[in-house]
């Protein structure tokens, strides 16, 4: 019985879950349009001093752009069960785009990242370690048929895709705007941006298990 509650709209696990993905969608939204498109545009005057690593950061957004839109039908029960294939084929496309989206952010990272400061490379080359591990380990469970553990760690690794979006809404914040300049309070912002949303995902996800 309790079982079939949850798929009352009424019902308050539904509302949280719209609530969640409406608050996704929203900032998802807002990062995309005022963020990420302009860099699209080539104005060299949009990307600063990362003008001479366009093509890399290119690719970093364009890999995180494609992750970020890709990983709600992905959860989408009802179209993944109804598209099983353009489920699994999505899926591979969501692989690609983090592949192209980590390759690149770690060149940033040695480049850029690391004429700014050596926190600031370690910082990014921490976030792209865990947007890979928590992808290549949803690939993984997903390949040994263990679907449990492909789901969970597939919400990880779309917590981590989400990194990108919280690190820009963070950076607009009173608090970490009183941290210092976008140079001293960028590496911050880039750890808070992951570690704290994938610590309480995790206790959420661990949270009912029994064994």
């Amino acid at each position: 019985m309790a079982k079939n509650l949850t798929l009352i709209p009424g019902t308050p696990k539904v509302w949280l879950r719209l609530l969640a993905w409406a608050f996704l969608i929203f900032f998802s939204g807002k990062f995309v349009i005022h963020d990420a498109l302009p860099y699209f545009g080539f104005d060299d005057q949009v990307y600063g001093r990362f003008w001479i690593m366009k093509w890399p950061l290119i690719g970093h957004i364009s890999g995180g752009l494609i992750a970020l839109a890709i990983g709600p039908f992905q959860f989408w029960e009802g179209f993944r069960m109804r598209f099983t294939k353009v489920h699994r084929w999505m899926g591979m496309t969501y692989i690609t785009g983090i592949l192209i989206g980590t390759i690149s952010s770690v060149n940033l990272a040695l480049t850029t990242g690391m004429a700014v400061h050596w926190t600031w490379a370690l910082s990014l080359i921490g976030l792209a370690l865990a947007w890979i591990t928590t992808t290549g380990m949803a690939f993984r469970f997903i390949l040994l048929r263990r679907i449990q553990m492909h789901k969970e760690w597939m919400v990880r690794s779309y917590i981590v895709t989400f990194a990108f979006v919280l690190f820009r809404w963070l950076n607009s914040t009173p608090v970490f705007v009183e941290l210092g300049n976008f140079i001293e309070r960028g590496p911050t912002m880039i750890w808070v941006s992951w570690v704290i949303p994938l610590f309480i995902t995790e206790i959420v996800l661990q949270w009912n298990k029994k064994g």
